[in-house]
């Protein structure tokens, strides 16, 4: 399954929208200051938090979906 996240900055307030399979695992290395694949949760600080998950049949729907909150607005989406 394919999982859309929003994840939100402890100090910032600011928010990310992104897909994985595995949100959990995804959550670990937008916090690992090693890792080098995710960055835009490097150029704003963190940590960050999982704030809303949705499990999507496949990685279309995930797409989808992620491109309707973003367009939307991740914050507009999350106060809705």
């Amino acid at each position: 399954p394919s999982w859309v996240y929003i994840l939100q900055s402890d100090s910032t307030g600011r928010y990310y929208c992104g897909q994985s399979s595995d949100p959990d695992r995804r959550l670990r290395q937008h916090n690992d200051p090693e890792y080098q694949l995710s960055k835009t949760t490097k150029r704003f600080p963190g940590p960050w938090k999982l704030v809303w998950k949705q499990e999507c049949l496949d990685r279309g729907e995930a797409t989808r979906l992620e491109r309707k909150i973003k367009k939307r607005g991740i914050s507009r989406f999350i106060n809705s």
